[in-house]
């Protein structure tokens, strides 16, 4: 039996490994991108696995948008722009984002379990419904976009769920990389050769610096 990533398409292979996938410890992560066991699927259910019909009018959708999601929604769009050289209007996306920023307000009794309740809502309903309207539309470009967010954002959940059960001694005497196209959050001393997500180099990582002591 073998059994695939999600995030980066890794593939365990039991009659190669020699150990069944069901025996390996809920604390295994993928050796090439640290996903999470759970972000693994049988390979045969992964390749017929389909987004469910689920309606939505994006319009109504947009006017319900907070400061802090229209934020991060120019963010990804600067990043689509910077993955398809669009220099100029990837500048413009940003500006917009840092514009709704700074206009969000401050999210009362913020926490990491908070978070992780958020992360999860997107995944089981924002992005079926938003790959499902791209479809309907014919919006290859959206549904690429939706590959690459349900990616990054799994592997954003499998990370904080880990931090929320084991502290600050997750990152002890490691490092926290970013992938300035997609997203991608990486931990380890250096930076993946190619991101898992969206394939552009190392040098498109940027190293996340702790905050200093107050």
């Amino acid at each position: 039996m073998k059994y695939v990533c999600s995030i980066c398409g890794y593939v365990y292979d039991e009659a190669r490994e020699g150990k069944p996938f069901s025996q390996l410890t809920d604390s295994w992560t993928c050796p090439l991108c640290g996903a999470a066991k759970s972000a693994f699927s049988p390979q045969q259910k992964a390749e017929a696995t389909k987004a469910p019909a689920v309606p939505v009018h994006i319009d109504e959708d947009m006017k319900k948008l907070s400061a802090g999601e229209l934020a991060a929604l120019c963010s990804n769009l600067a990043r689509g722009c910077e993955k398809q050289y669009k220099a100029r209007e990837s500048q413009l996306f940003h500006e917009i984002a840092d514009y709704f920023s700074a206009a969000a307000p401050a999210v009362p009794d913020a926490d990491i379990a908070q978070l992780v309740r958020l992360l999860e809502k997107d995944l089981g309903e924002g992005y079926p419904s938003l790959h499902s309207a791209a479809v309907s539309d014919s919006d290859r470009g959206t549904q690429r976009i939706c590959v690459w967010g349900e990616k990054v954002t799994t592997i954003l959940n499998t990370l904080l769920q880990r931090w929320e059960r084991e502290g600050d001694a997750f990152l002890q005497d490691t490092q926290v990389w970013v992938c300035t196209v997609c997203g991608f959050m990486y931990i380890g001393d250096s930076a993946p050769e190619l991101c898992p997500v969206c394939k552009v180099p190392s040098w498109k990582f940027e190293k996340i610096e702790g905050r200093a002591s107050a």
